[in-house]
């Protein structure tokens, strides 16, 4: 049988390392955009934002470390615990599930590890498996606008003109943005090719 990815990543650094490369690509996934802080920060790894101007810091852990039907994630320092206020969310990485949990500052807040069931329906964070929207500053099951038109033009003026539109509002700040967004993807995506095949 085989092994779960990031499970051949027998160094606990590297295996972090490759963590928050498949966080990173996953936010992306989720219409997120992440950006890495320059120097060590104290608490988070990942500064992340969608369409608002609220950014949120988030501390990347994960884990293998399984007993019985739960899985151990350490979300402490080497040492300490995090300081209150050090990060907005843990984003935690069950390696062997391919799960990850959401989990806001206040709730983990003075926790040195959190045990988490993944196979688990409706255990005590099952409400924050896979909660990508809460960095979306989304509440569940939130729409963010709905439009209703009805035109009778053919579809084909319809594309062009809406190609026209979009292209309009794109300054060369944007697309640079993108440029770089997209940049940082296929960098994310080569080193992890490069992790699997070594």
């Amino acid at each position: 049988m085989k092994k779960p990815r990031g499970m051949n990543i027998k160094n606990s650094k590297d295996r972090g390392a490759w963590a928050e490369m498949c966080f990173a690509l996953r936010a992306i996934e989720e219409g997120l955009r992440p950006a890495r802080p320059w120097g060590e920060p104290s608490g988070y790894d990942f500064l992340v934002h969608h369409k608002s101007t609220r950014i949120f810091r988030v501390q990347v852990k994960s884990t293998i470390y399984k007993q019985h039907r739960c899985y151990h994630c350490t979300i402490r320092t080497q040492h300490h615990v995090y300081k209150k206020d050090s990060f907005d969310f843990v984003a935690a990485y069950v390696i062997p599930e391919d799960a990850w949990y959401i989990l806001p500052e206040k709730v983990v807040r003075g926790m040195s590890t959190v045990g988490l069931y993944p196979a688990m329906a409706g255990s005590k964070y099952d409400a924050y498996k896979e909660a990508w929207h809460l960095l979306r500053g989304e509440s569940p099951g939130f729409v963010d606008r709905i439009e209703a038109c009805a035109e009778e033009e053919s579809p084909v003026q319809n594309e062009r003109e809406l190609g026209h539109r979009q292209n309009a509002l794109r300054s060369p700040g944007e697309w640079m943005s993108l440029q770089g967004s997209f940049d940082y993807a296929c960098g994310f995506m080569k080193r992890i090719r490069m992790l699997r095949s070594g």
